[in-house]
C-alpha cells in the first residue's frame, strides 16, 4: 500500500491556495497597515508569514503628466501608502501618465509604427518600483482610483536595487500579462491579477501599461506587494499550462527567441540536406517576402533549421526596420554583437527601454553604431539610461543621414552631451521630452538643424529663457510642423509672436501648463490668425483662455481636430458651439474643469455634434 503523503501534500496545497485567496478577499486596509508597521519596526516575523509592503521608491518611468519639480500627477506618488484609495475621481496626489486613448496616434506628430512588433506586445508606458525587502511574490495589488484598466503586464526583477552585490545576470520574469481590455466604469478598484510563482525573491516590480482603450487619463495611487521570505511550495495554479503560456513565448523560461540570439545566429554548421522541398522552387525575393512577416525571435529560430533559411534569416534586407523594444529585458552586449553583421543596412532602429542596469555597455553600443549607423534614418532610444556623452558623440559621427532621434525620458544624459546633436544637419524630428538639455545646446541645434519639422521640448526644466528659444525657432526652423512646449515655465507673448510669425506651417502646438501666457496680451488670438493650418492646440490649465480666443480659432483654424482648454473659467457654451460648427473635423475637445461648461451643456453638445469626443471632468 502506498504511503498517504502524496495525498496530504495535495490537500495542503489546496488549503494554502484557499487561505491565500481568502486573505486577499477579506484583508482590510488596517490589516495591511499593521503588517507594514511590523516590517518597518523591524519586529521579527516567522519566515513563512506573508509580508505586505507598499512601494518604498519609484526608480524609473517612461512618462508622467506632472511637472518634474512637483508632486501633482507624478509617478513619485506611487511610493508609500495610498493617498486617495478607496475614493474615486481626479486627484493630484495620484500617478498619471502623459497620454490616454488613441488621439495622440492621430496627431500630425504621430510616428509610423515599426513592423514585426509581436502581437502580444502591448506596452506603451512603464514604471519601476522598489520595495524594502525581497520576497517571493504571492500577490500584487494595484490601487487604481480613476479610469482603471491600463495595466497590461507585471514583471519582477532578480536585481536588488538596495544591494551592493548585483547578480551577474539580471533576470526579469513576467508575473502576469494580458491584452488591454475596456473597463466600463471609471471608478476606483483594487486590481489583483493571478500571478505566477517565480524561483527568485524580488523587491523590484515593474508595471507596463497601455491606455489606448481609456476615455481619460488613468490614475494610480499605490502598489502593494505580498510575498514570503522562503520560496513557497509550487501551487497547482502555476503548474498548469495555460493558453497564455503558449502565446507569450518570449516571456517564458524556455530558451528560444531573443534568449537564443547569442547561440542561434552564431550557429553556422548544418547537416547536409539534398532538398528544401518546395522552397527550392521559389524565387529568392518571394522567400524574403514571406519571412518579412516573422518576428525577430521567429527569425532566430528559423535560422537553425537549414542552410537555405539561415541564409535568408541572416540577410541584412530582413533588418531594414528593427525594433528591439519588445525584447528590452533580453537585449545585451552579446545580442548586439551577433546582430551586428545583419544590421549593416538598418534604416529604422528602436532600442527604447533597453540597456538599463548594465545590460548594454557604452563600448558595445558604440561598436554597433559604427558598423550599422551609416544608413540609419530613425533611431529610438527612449529611456536609454546607459547613454552618456560618448554615445551621442558616436551617433553624431556615425549616423550622418539620421532624420529622427528620440531621446525621450533619457533624464540621466548630462547636459554637455546634447551639443553633439547639432552635427546632425539632416534631422527632421527630435524628441527631448524630460531631458536635461540646456539652452546653449538647444540654440546650437536649432541653428544648424534647419530641416527640423517635429520638435518635442516638453518638461525640459533646464531652459532659462524660452522666448529666446522661440525666437530662434522662428528665425531658423521655417519647416517646423509640430512643437511640444508642455510645461515650459517662462515663455511669454513675445516668444509666441516670434514663433507664430516665423513658423507658419505649424500644425500642432502644445502649450499646456505654460503659466506665463495670458489671453489679455492677445497671444492666443495672434496664434489663431498666424497659424491657419493648426490641427492640434493644447492650452491645458490656462485659466485666461476666453470666448474671443475660441472665436478666433473658429474663424481662422477650420482644420482644427484636437483642442484642450482644460481649466479655463472664461469660455461659454455659445463660443464652443461656434467652434464646433466651424471646425468640421474636430474630434477631441477637452473642457474638463471649465466652470461655465456643466454636464447639461456637454450632453447637448454631444447630441448635436456626435462625431466629437467631448471630455468633461469635475472637481471632487
Amino acid at each position: 500500500m502506498s504511503p498517504p503523503f502524496p495525498m496530504l501534500t495535495v490537500l495542503s496545497m489546496f488549503y494554502y491556495i484557499y487561505l491565500r485567496r481568502r486573505r486577499a478577499r477579506t484583508a482590510t486596509r488596517g490589516e495591511l497597515m499593521n503588517n507594514r508597521r511590523a516590517i518597518e519596526s523591524n519586529r521579527p516575523l516567522p519566515i513563512n508569514v506573508e509580508l505586505v509592503q507598499y512601494a518604498k521608491e519609484v526608480l524609473d518611468f517612461s512618462s508622467h503628466y506632472g511637472s518634474e519639480n512637483s508632486m501633482s500627477y507624478t509617478m513619485w506618488n506611487l511610493a508609500g501608502t495610498p493617498n486617495v484609495y478607496p475614493s474615486s475621481g481626479d486627484f493630484t496626489q495620484t500617478a498619471v501618465f502623459r497620454t490616454y486613448g488613441t488621439w495622440w496616434e492621430l496627431c500630425p506628430s504621430a510616428r509610423l509604427p515599426f513592423t514585426r512588433t509581436p502581437p502580444n506586445f502591448h506596452s506603451q508606458d512603464y514604471v519601476e518600483l522598489a520595495f524594502e525587502e525581497p520576497v517571493y511574490p504571492t500577490a500584487v495589488h494595484v490601487l487604481e482610483t480613476y479610469h482603471p484598466g491600463s495595466v497590461v503586464k507585471i514583471l519582477a526583477c532578480s536585481a536588488n536595487p538596495y544591494s551592493q552585490n548585483q547578480p551577474a545576470d539580471v533576470r526579469w520574469e513576467v508575473l502576469w500579462s494580458e491584452a488591454p481590455t475596456k473597463v466600463n466604469s471609471p471608478q476606483a478598484r483594487q486590481f489583483t491579477p493571478c500571478i505566477k510563482q517565480i524561483n527568485f525573491p524580488t523587491n523590484l516590480i515593474r508595471l507596463e501599461l497601455n491606455s489606448s482603450l481609456l476615455d481619460y487619463y488613468t490614475e494610480l495611487d499605490a502598489v502593494v506587494l505580498h510575498g514570503v521570505r522562503e520560496r513557497p511550495m509550487l501551487s497547482l495554479n502555476t503548474s498548469m499550462i495555460t493558453l497564455n503560456d503558449l502565446d507569450d513565448d518570449e516571456d517564458g523560461e524556455r530558451e528560444d527567441g531573443m534568449d537564443c540570439l547569442n547561440k542561434q545566429f552564431s550557429a553556422t554548421v548544418f547537416r547536409e540536406s539534398t532538398t528544401n522541398g518546395y522552397f527550392d522552387k521559389l524565387p529568392y525575393e518571394l522567400i524574403q517576402l514571406i519571412l518579412s512577416h516573422l518576428t525577430v525571435p521567429d527569425l532566430c529560430s528559423l535560422s537553425q533549421t537549414c542552410k537555405l533559411f539561415y541564409q535568408h534569416c541572416c540577410d541584412p534586407l530582413q533588418y531594414i526596420h528593427l525594433s528591439l523594444q519588445p525584447y528590452w529585458a533580453r537585449i545585451n552586449d552579446t545580442a548586439l554583437e551577433y546582430l551586428q553583421p545583419r544590421c549593416v543596412l538598418v534604416q529604422w532602429l528602436n532600442l527604447s527601454w533597453t540597456g538599463n542596469r548594465g545590460t548594454i555597455s557604452v563600448s558595445a553600443f558604440s561598436r554597433f553604431l559604427k558598423v550599422c549607423g551609416s544608413e540609419l534614418l530613425r533611431l529610438e532610444l527612449s529611456c536609454g539610461h546607459f547613454l552618456n556623452e560618448t554615445c551621442l558623440e558616436v551617433i553624431a559621427e556615425a549616423c550622418l543621414n539620421l532624420q529622427e532621434l528620440n531621446l525621450s525620458s533619457c533624464d540621466k544624459l548630462p547636459p554637455p552631451a546634447f551639443n553633439h546633436i547639432a552635427k546632425l544637419h539632416n534631422l527632421k524630428r527630435l524628441i527631448l521630452y524630460r531631458t536635461k538639455v540646456e539652452q546653449t545646446a538647444l540654440l546650437s541645434i536649432l541653428n544648424f538643424c534647419s530641416e527640423l519639422q517635429h520638435l518635442s521640448l516638453g518638461s525640459c526644466v533646464m531652459m532659462e529663457d524660452y522666448d529666446t528659444v522661440a525666437s530662434m525657432m522662428g528665425a531658423k526652423c521655417k519647416k517646423l510642423r509640430t512643437l511640444d512646449l508642455w510645461r515650459c515655465k517662462n515663455i511669454t507673448e513675445n516668444g509666441i509672436a516670434e514663433l507664430a510669425s516665423g513658423c507658419p506651417l505649424l500644425e500642432e502646438l502644445d502649450l499646456g501648463w505654460c503659466p506665463t501666457l495670458q489671453s489679455s496680451t492677445g497671444c492666443f488670438a495672434k496664434l489663431a490668425r498666424k497659424l491657419p493650418n493648426l490641427q492640434k492646440l493644447f492650452l491645458t490649465a490656462n485659466r485666461s483662455v476666453c470666448d474671443s480666443d475660441i472665436e478666433e480659432l473658429a474663424a481662422n483654424c477650420t482644420n482644427l481636430r484636437q483642442l484642450d482648454i482644460l481649466g479655463t473659467r472664461m469660455v461659454s457654451p455659445a463660443s464652443l458651439r461656434k467652434l464646433l460648427e466651424s471646425c468640421k473635423d474636430l474630434s477631441l475637445l477637452d473642457v474638463s474643469f471649465c466652470s461655465q461648461i456643466d454636464n447639461r451643456v456637454v450632453l447637448e453638445l454631444n447630441a448635436n455634434f456626435p462625431n466629437v469626443f467631448i471630455k468633461k471632468s469635475f472637481t471632487q
